[in-house]
């Protein structure tokens, strides 16, 4: 299916593309199944088609009042059958951050600005916003874009040389991976954009995401932004299935403590708690990336003891490190090098979850705009209210941090995203509003707990040389960590490449023409290093 697209105030176009056949029947029928001794069928939650009209409408009555009777009752996994998938073309990184991707349950493909060049003028400026302010605003995006396009350009002889150290036998073929080294560039670039920069993907939600969403849409960071996207969401559903109007609650008012435009700070002074909580923060990471502050107790005996409870077998039949081994290691553990994720469903790699392990990080907004779709590693995300400082504080790719010349273009950024923060807010714009300029490289501190099974994953997927470089980097300062305090878990944290040799897969590198170059399985985690 298809619905034409509703188009938000402020430009963005919403799309109901696909949706499950009479969802809230189908809600219903589920949960009348568990009461009944067949199977009932959405078609007799609804009625006959040839019904009398009035009959039909008593069958809508009975529906109606039992799904909002379950709702209201928290019997929610029914609502959970029936999924929408959205197309969203023109919203902020910064909703996507601050809304869509900070939960759990939901599946979305967004725009790659790794791969994807950003066109001048894709940004989005909040409705309200008076003319001198939006003066201001458009001059400050403008001023981060010139020196995105400038970064473009200016990094991609560095990140050739780069390129070419890792593929020394490409160097004579220059055109050939020109393309390639233009993403890598654009990778560093990237980070001197807006969180205003518009995005487009497709996102697919439950029924019962979909009324959270309604209900959640006036809290957070971007209440307006989440407004006007829910709503469109909200009124394509209607326009498909009226029946869910039964279940629509107004949304929650604003009542955390410091959430409202009356509470948002302004700009902070040196001495804020906001500022010296950074600080501390940072004291603690001590220049890391990750720091490992708490873990469950005695990881590898807990991990060793679940797995011999799955067999039925005692510590003098199967001792600790062999334990760990029957769960952890791909020569043993056939379902670690499988393609589809399988741990979840083996009862042996489930004993994963039984360990855990909670971190400080520090994150780029754009990094962290990557590690936060590892949903099963929850994060307490910041709101970023507290982040306006006097000051820039942003994260600097390596490429950058090693090039005056990119440095100079970068922190010129950094400074005009702050000035015009500091513009609009002396101008009384609403805090919500300046928060869209501040840039994809601010920094974010938060805790992020990980469940081994999430961790193990996470770790298979960004510690490939092929992950972002900041993410990469943060997995591997995290591995190090637990290697420390769980040398026998610790030592199967471990790349795509290095789980399929050891599983005895070929070709190793599961990448296939996208092979980042080095045989990262014959490394040790110590003699891990890249620039790009």
């Amino acid at each position: 299916m298809s619905s034409a697209p509703s188009k938000a105030e402020y430009g963005a176009k919403i799309a109901l593309v696909n949706a499950f056949t009479a969802p809230l029947d189908n809600a219903v029928a589920a949960a009348r199944t568990c009461y009944s001794s067949r199977i009932i069928s959405p078609e007799e939650v609804h009625g006959s088609p040839d019904s009398a009209p009035e009959t039909l409408l008593g069958f809508a009555q009975k529906r109606d009042n039992l799904a909002r009777d379950l709702l209201r009752a928290g019997h929610h996994t029914v609502f959970q059958h029936a999924y929408f998938q959205f197309t969203l073309e023109g919203v902020s990184r910064q909703f996507v951050w601050s809304f869509l991707h900070n939960h759990t349950f939901y599946n979305s493909e967004q725009v790659s600005q790794r791969y994807v060049p950003v066109r001048e003028g894709s940004y989005v400026v909040p409705d309200g916003l008076s003319e001198a302010r939006k003066t201001v605003f458009r001059a400050t995006v403008q001023a981060m874009f010139s020196a995105y396009n400038d970064l473009c350009a200016l990094l991609e002889e560095p990140t050739a040389a780069a390129f070419f150290e890792r593929f020394p036998s490409r160097r004579n073929k220059r055109d050939k991976y020109q393309r390639a080294i233009q993403k890598k560039a654009m990778e560093a670039a990237r980070y001197v954009l807006p969180v205003a920069t518009r995005t487009h993907l497709y996102h697919t939600v439950s029924g019962i995401t979909l009324l959270r969403y309604h209900q959640r849409c006036l809290q957070g960071d971007a209440p307006w932004e989440q407004t006007q996207v829910v709503s469109a969401m909200l009124n394509a559903v209607l326009a498909f299935a009226p029946e869910y109007k039964a279940l629509i609650d107004p949304p929650l008012e604003p009542t955390h403590p410091g959430i409202g435009e009356d509470t948002w700070p302004t700009l902070q002074p040196a001495d804020s708690d906001t500022e010296l909580a950074h600080k501390e923060f940072d004291a603690e990471l001590a220049g890391r990336t990750a720091h490992l502050v708490a873990a469950s107790s005695n990881p590898d005996r807990t991990l060793a003891l679940a797995v011999r409870q799955v067999l039925g077998l005692p510590q003098s039949r199967l001792s600790d490190e062999d334990a760990v081994r029957l769960c952890l290691d791909p020569a043993v553990n056939q379902h670690l090098a499988a393609e589809l994720n399988l741990t979840d469903m083996d009862p042996i790699s489930r004993a994963m979850a039984h360990v855990n392990f909670t971190f400080m990080k520090k994150l780029s907004h754009t990094a962290d705009s990557q590690d936060q779709r590892h949903r099963m590693t929850p994060g307490s995300r910041p709101l970023l209210r507290a982040y306006f400082s006097l000051k820039p504080d942003f994260i600097e790719p390596v490429l950058i941090q090693k090039n005056p010349q990119l440095q100079e273009v970068f922190h010129r950024a950094m400074q005009a995203a702050w000035e015009g923060i500091h513009v609009l807010l002396d101008l009384g714009t609403p805090p919500e509003f300046a928060a869209y300029l501040l840039p994809n490289a601010l920094a974010l501190r938060f805790v992020q707990s990980n469940p081994l099974d999430a961790l193990w994953h996470k770790a298979r997927m960004r510690l490939c040389y092929n992950a972002q470089e900041e993410i990469w980097r943060a997995t591997t300062d995290e591995v190090a960590q637990i290697r420390n305090h769980a040398p026998i878990i610790g030592r199967y944290l471990l790349p795509p490449c290095s789980v399929r040799h050891l599983a005895g897969k070929t070709p190793v590198c599961p990448e296939g023409v996208r092979y980042c170059g080095v045989p990262v399985w014959k490394l040790d985690l110590s003699e891990y290093q890249r620039i790009i």
